[in-house]
């Protein structure tokens, strides 16, 4: 079977720990259910994600070079 994270077109996809998403979350003002969702069935989520977790995407960007981007892990 192929691991589809680990193709070349799929971005970086990395869980943060409590600590970082506190630093995110303070940052912008917001709560943790702000955040955009993930399904955690996703092929690019991480292996071990659980619902309520937050996953930080690196994506090339044109303009800025790389885009970085959070995602809340939904069932």
């Amino acid at each position: 079977m192929v691991d589809v994270s680990q193709h070349e077109l799929v971005p970086e996809h990395t869980l943060l720990d409590e600590e970082e998403l506190a630093e995110v979350l303070d940052e912008y003002d917001i709560d943790r259910t702000d955040l955009p969702k993930i399904k955690r069935k996703d092929p690019g989520t991480p292996e071990g994600a659980e619902p309520g977790d937050v996953v930080k995407i690196v994506r090339d960007s044109r303009t800025t070079d790389r885009a970085v981007v959070y995602r809340l892990v939904i069932e």
